[in-house]
């Protein structure tokens, strides 16, 4: 497998994006030993991402008709495709591909978008990369090899995949940059059932000598707060600021009762309705737990109230950043930035028509998991065209809806061959009547 390195242009563009994508699924291993290869693995693959990115499931399906009646397609203008395969010849060529061939896609975008305004940046000028599980697919019924079983009391037994599933995260930024995901899945030579934690933790292992270089922090929850995990995150370069309940670290909050050297720091902000009272606490250098080898860690809360004493908000963070008066706010922040993930990934990928959750196909080995990994740069390509491309960004200014937007997308590309992707926004600006300024 020969995983691409190579840095996107600075302003990328969706021609690059798929160009890359393209050059990625022509390495696809093919298992056929027949003479019927009339379909390439390439045209299998781009098959089926375009039915993410579109947001159609029927697009191939209008793709031959537009075909057979103009002698070409969307499917070849815009996703570079020369045969159209139906869809059970996607899900029988797909099944057998791993999908880290597409895991270069990810790393190809973030090169490519990564200097683009700093805006990606947070506490220490560090990137934010938040991982969480996410749940995808669940069955009783349907199974395959990397399937995460579970077996109830009754007898019955479920089928599921989850992944974990990174992302660059900043306060205060609506977008998110999606990485490559982990999958939740049975390990060989691990006899214990897979697990979120095992999975971020050879996540981090896989991409901590690449993601490294850019300064990141992890923000997580919770999970993310014990110390196997905090040291993989450390020994890999990374930072981390992850949700430090009480009921799961008693050793620090009892070392906490008796500790000297706790400051504090109150902030009074006026929301434009209301006064709320922000209190921080914060010290460094306290056990995280009760072990043989001391793990330190530094430890801030924040207690958000009204006037009259009512708390709103109350939250605790541990982290290895050291702690000041000066940077506790932003750290919190940065800490906070970690259900973005959850909010602006995992839900948007749910609820805005990607559709993660339904069965497209599952095959016998990889299909399933193949095909979120096409889901997720689909996300990313339409994130990364709000950032990069001007026509884009004017007509999403011009329709706000990702509905309307994706109901247009569908509309036009089932009526109409574009010669390109430039040319469909071109004819989208015309008709919507928007007015392209000098610096667009």
């Amino acid at each position: 497998m020969n995983h691409h390195t190579e840095k996107a242009s600075d302003s990328i563009t969706f021609k690059d994006m798929i160009n890359y994508l393209k050059s990625l699924t022509s390495e696809f291993p093919d298992k056929r030993t027949g003479s019927n290869l009339s379909y390439s693995m390439e045209d299998a693959a781009m098959g089926a991402f375009s039915l993410f990115f579109t947001q159609s499931p029927s697009f191939l399906a209008f793709q031959r008709t537009m075909e057979q009646n103009k002698g070409k397609s969307n499917a070849q203008t815009l996703f570079g495709m020369r045969k159209i395969p139906c869809d059970n010849h996607i899900r029988n060529l797909s099944d057998e591909v791993n999908p880290s061939y597409v895991f270069p896609m990810f790393s190809f975008i973030i090169n490519g978008i990564i200097g683009y305004p700093d805006v990606f940046r947070s506490v220490n000028n560090n990137l934010l990369i938040a991982p969480d599980g996410t749940h995808y697919f669940s069955s009783d019924t349907i199974s395959c090899e990397n399937c995460f079983i579970k077996k109830h009391r009754n007898g019955t037994v479920n089928y599921s995949h989850s992944a974990v599933t990174p992302v660059i995260a900043a306060p205060g930024n609506e977008k998110v940059i999606a990485s490559e995901p982990e999958f939740i899945m049975p390990q060989d030579g691990h006899g214990k059932q897979d697990c979120e934690n095992a999975a971020a933790k050879r996540w981090l292992r896989k991409y901590g000598s690449r993601y490294s270089e850019l300064n990141v922090t992890i923000p997580g929850d919770d999970l993310y707060c014990k110390q196997p995990i905090c040291e993989v995150i450390t020994e890999e370069g990374f930072n981390y600021i992850s949700v430090c309940k009480p009921d799961s670290h008693k050793t620090l909050y009892e070392w906490l009762k008796g500790a000297d050297g706790i400051q504090r720091s109150v902030i009074r902000r006026w929301t434009g309705k209301r006064t709320e009272i922000d209190t921080y606490r914060f010290i460094n250098r306290i056990p995280l737990c009760d072990a043989d080898k001391t793990f330190e860690v530094n430890r801030c809360e924040i207690i958000s109230t009204l006037e009259d004493g009512r708390v709103i908000y109350r939250n605790s963070f541990a982290t290895n950043h050291e702690i000041t008066e000066e940077n506790v706010i932003e750290i919190v922040i940065a800490g906070r930035a970690r259900r973005k993930v959850e909010n602006e990934n995992n839900n948007i990928l749910k609820t805005k028509g990607y559709n993660p959750e339904h069965n497209f196909g599952h095959g016998n080995k990889y299909l399933s998991l193949l095909l979120l990994t096409f889901n997720l740069p689909a996300f990313l390509f339409h994130t990364v065209l709000d950032i990069s491309d001007s026509k884009y960004k004017m007509l999403r200014k011009k329709l706000p809806s990702r509905k309307t937007f994706s109901d247009d997308i569908r509309a036009l590309t089932r009526y109409i061959c574009s010669d390109s992707w430039e040319s469909l926004l071109n004819f989208m600006i015309r008709g919507l009547e928007i007015e392209i300024s000098n610096s667009g």
